[in-house]
């Protein structure tokens, strides 16, 4: 045997061995469709024995429905073959030996034989891609349903949204209305009651000023009723000082200020309050002037030292002392009061708060909170120690600047 003859040999087993070992079908007809060649994976694809495509028609292996039409379609192939892929973006199904039917995917080729046309035609079964391809349909149907549903819950939450920005819009609006008519009632009511407060006092200055007798009954009464002018006068403050606190109305205005001096001069305005036996000690050291906001100081004394009045019993005494340096001002005041219960501490400067030991004593809860602010408003702070049924202790830190 010649070279040239084992060449074309080989290349024929090659062939041989690529046809039989191919993983996709491969089936060959004739012109006339009948099949004359066909591989073990197109045998198996369409469940049929060894040799049994053999001699079979190609329409055998075409779904029922489409038997007619295919023969039509063949016979305008085998008029003008060419390479191709079949039903280009169609759906193309085959039938196996037991009718059930499965995607697939087919090309063709050809080549000619003695003049005869015969066709090749490779067949991939693409079940398994068809089912891919489905799941990703139905996750983009799913998808697309989310989508359309969260839009549409979106768009009524937008709606909702506007409807709810328009009525808050109107409830602030009221809001604002009610917080300056309250803010009006507050100050004028307040300025109201400050005219015949001092008028009572003046007045019954005066009663006391004119009881030649020296009557103690008279007396008691006098006391009595300048303690309530006070007390009353003390809440008005704190009503004023926490409606210009809530508008932003509070500004520092530090200057240099007598402490020593305000301070004596609160001491004998507040004289008034003071129960049977009880005295305030006031010791100073150091610098009799401070730079500080005079209004200020004299509201977070007036209330530490109101309170330390009003939460002794008779015949305590309340410890004053200031220290001022050229760098702080701090202040103490130290009362042998009923305490402050360990658990309430950390609510004790917020607005309105009032300690349970203390519910039948009279007062707003307003002080401590206003006092903070204050303090904040300087740069200062506020500290405390209490001890219940023993006394508690303010400590103020202010800068001397």
């Amino acid at each position: 045997m010649s070279i040239l003859d084992q060449q074309k040999s080989l290349e024929m087993q090659s062939l041989d061995a690529l046809f039989e070992y191919a993983t996709e079908g491969i089936i060959i007809s004739d012109k006339t469709g009948k099949i004359i060649k066909a591989n073990p994976s197109s045998e198996r694809l369409f469940g049929y024995d060894q040799g049994e495509l053999i001699g079979k028609i190609i329409e055998d292996l075409v779904p029922m429905r489409y038997k007619d039409t295919h023969v039509h379609h063949r016979e305008n192939y085998n008029k003008s073959p060419h390479a191709r892929s079949m039903g280009k973006n169609m759906d193309l199904h085959a039938r196996r030996k037991d009718n059930s039917e499965f995607p697939v995917e087919i090309s063709l080729s050809y080549y000619k034989k003695e003049e005869d046309t015969h066709v090749i035609a490779f067949i991939i079964d693409i079940t398994e891609r068809k089912k891919h391809q489905e799941n990703i349909i139905k996750l983009n149907q799913d998808l697309e349903k989310k989508v359309d549903e969260r839009t549409k819950v979106l768009h009524e939450a937008l709606l909702e949204l506007e409807n709810s920005k328009e009525q808050l819009s109107e409830a602030l609006e009221a809001q604002k209305e009610l917080g300056e008519m309250k803010s009006r009632f507050v100050t004028m009511a307040s300025h109201e009651f400050r005219t015949p407060l001092s008028t009572i006092l003046s007045s019954i200055s005066l009663v006391s000023k004119y009881n030649d007798k020296g009557d103690d009954k008279i007396n008691k009464h006098v006391h009595r009723i300048k303690s309530a002018v006070t007390n009353m006068t003390l809440i008005l403050n704190d009503f004023l000082s926490a409606e210009k606190l809530d508008e932003g109305k509070v500004f520092v205005r530090k200057e240099e200020v007598d402490l020593e001096n305000l301070i004596n001069e609160i001491l004998s305005e507040i004289n008034g309050i003071l129960k049977t036996g009880q005295k305030v000690n006031y010791v100073h050291k150091g610098n009799s002037t401070a730079f500080i906001d005079k209004q200020m100081i004299r509201n977070i004394l007036l209330n530490l030292i109101s309170n330390a009045i009003k939460f002794s019993p008779e015949n305590k005494s309340i410890q004053l002392n200031v220290s001022i340096t050229p760098q702080e001002i701090e202040i103490s005041v130290a009362d042998e009061g009923v305490g402050i219960p360990k658990e309430e501490h950390e609510h004790l400067f917020e607005r309105f708060f009032r300690a349970k030991n203390v519910t039948n004593i009279q007062g707003t809860g307003l002080g401590l909170n206003i006092v903070r602010k204050y303090l904040e408003s300087m740069e200062g702070k506020i500290n405390f120690t209490s001890e219940l049924n023993k006394g508690t202790t303010f400590t103020l830190n202010i800068p001397n600047k």
